[in-house]
This record gives C-alpha cells, sequence and structure tokens, in this order.
C-alpha cells in the first residue's frame, strides 16, 4: 500500500513539474492570447470535419452546461485555493494573499457583469422577427424583447458570444495564474502532494476549456459573434493583467511578494 501511495506521489510530483515548466515559459506567456485568438478564428473553418453527431454538436451538452455556463464558479472555486496556497504558505501575510485573491474576484466580477452589456447591445440593434401567416399582409411591429417573446416571436440583434468571452477570459486568467507555480517551485517553497493536486487540477480545467472553446468554434454557426467574444476577453484581460495590474494602485501581478525581484516592481515583466 505504501509503495503504491509513494508512486502516485511520485507520478503527481512530475506532472506538476512538466505542467508547471510548460505554463512558466516565456512561449506560453507571450503567445497563449495568440493560440486562442487562432482557435476561434480558425477552427470554423473546419466545420467540415466535425461530427454532427458527437456531444458538442449540441449546446446544451453535460461540458456546456456543467462547465462553460459555470466557468466563472469552476475558475474562481479551483483557482482561489492555488492562490491562497502559493501566496501564504512563503509569505505567512494574509493581506498579501487578500490582494492576490483580488484579482480573481475581479475577474470573477467581470464575467458576471459584461455579457449583460453584450445583452444591452443586443436589445439596441434587434428587432422582431414574426413569422408571416399564409394570407397575412401586415403584422404590427413589436418594439420591445419582452414584448416580442411573449408574442412567442424572436428577437434578433447583434449578439456577441458569451460563451468564447468567459471561456477566453477564464483561460488567460488561470494561465497568467498558474505561471507563478514554476518560480515557486526554483524558490525551493514547500511544495507537497496536496498543493501540487491542486494546481494540477487547475491546469486540467486550462486544458478543458481549450477543448470547449474549440469545440464551440467548431459547432457555432456565429462566427462573428464568437470572434468579437474572444477579443473581448482578451481586451478585459490586457487592460488587467497586462496593463492595470502592474501599476502601483492595483493589487499586483501574480508573484507580487512572493519573489524578491517583485518586491517593489509592478510594472515589468519577469
Amino acid at each position: 500500500m505504501n509503495a503504491l501511495i509513494n508512486s502516485i506521489c511520485a507520478l503527481v510530483c512530475i506532472c506538476s513539474q512538466l505542467c508547471a515548466r510548460i505554463l512558466g515559459s516565456v512561449c506560453m506567456r507571450r503567445g497563449y492570447h495568440l493560440w486562442l485568438a487562432a482557435v476561434v478564428s480558425v477552427t470554423p473553418f473546419l466545420q467540415g470535419l466535425g461530427n454532427p453527431r458527437s456531444i458538442f454538436s449540441n449546446s446544451n451538452n453535460f461540458f456546456n452546461v456543467k462547465f462553460v455556463h459555470c466557468s466563472c464558479g469552476w475558475t474562481f472555486l479551483l483557482l482561489s485555493g492555488f492562490v491562497l496556497l502559493v501566496s501564504l504558505v512563503p509569505t505567512r501575510r494574509p493581506l498579501l494573499c487578500l490582494m492576490h485573491l483580488t484579482r480573481l474576484g475581479i475577474t470573477t466580477t467581470l464575467c458576471q457583469c459584461i455579457p449583460y452589456l453584450f445583452q444591452l447591445l443586443e436589445d439596441l440593434t434587434g428587432s422582431c422577427h414574426q413569422p408571416m401567416p399564409p394570407g397575412t399582409l401586415f403584422l404590427p411591429r413589436l418594439e420591445t424583447r419582452q414584448t416580442c417573446q411573449a408574442e412567442g416571436h424572436q428577437w434578433q440583434g447583434y449578439h456577441i458570444s458569451r460563451q468564447t468571452f468567459t471561456l477566453t477570459l477564464c483561460s488567460l486568467s488561470l494561465a497568467e495564474e498558474l505561471s507563478v507555480f514554476v518560480r515557486y517551485l526554483r524558490r525551493g517553497y514547500p511544495a507537497g502532494t496536496s498543493l501540487r493536486l491542486v494546481f494540477l487540477l487547475n491546469a486540467s480545467l486550462l486544458g478543458l476549456y481549450n477543448l470547449l472553446l474549440m469545440c464551440i468554434a467548431l459547432y457555432t454557426q456565429e462566427y462573428t459573434q464568437s470572434v468579437v467574444g474572444a477579443a473581448m476577453g482578451t481586451l478585459f484581460w490586457h487592460i488587467t493583467y497586462r496593463g492595470w495590474y502592474r501599476t502601483y494602485y492595483s493589487p499586483g501581478p501574480p508573484g507580487h511578494g512572493m519573489f524578491p525581484r517583485f518586491a517593489g516592481v509592478r510594472n515589468k515583466l519577469e
């Protein structure tokens, strides 16, 4: 039994080391957003290769319901545990740990609030589309979404994909936060099996988000809406992680206060 446990711990250690090196690499940190842009932009042109009987062709499939629609919650739940452990263990400073957790709260707020702006845009640019019964020459115009849907008709406006927005923003945030683990290990900070498992769970969630984003881009018919949604997610990631968090009046970038080279320096890359 002990041999089995030791083997599992060794496997967890090896996998976490490998994932930490990949997520902490310069290529990953500088080019991951380009990869997501390529997935959303290029994958739709491969729709002929998709299987129409696949589970992902149904928008109400298990993964969309349990992960895409709740991606903000999953990201905050798993990532907050990782950020809490890697920031509190080496520093023993609860206030600094709270500041790191603030970034996750901001990301979650953006994921929840920005889609309401998308819906407002759809309301402002939309119109009611009504089926024309045989022999009907004119149907009265319905002015609002509520009136239109109450009559059983369809409201059509400029729709920005909430799914690609949240998956893109959550994926970029996960990649940024998890990138500090390789430096954490190199500093020789305590890294038990529990911490490594939490890290691997977050890395697995990141991989799942990439897969789901690819499937959504492959099976959706709304190309421009998906591209704009991903672009908006990238924009808010750039404003926060590549802009605001590197200024003095901010929660600070991932790793701030944990490593000597970050002490007092928020506006520079590693």
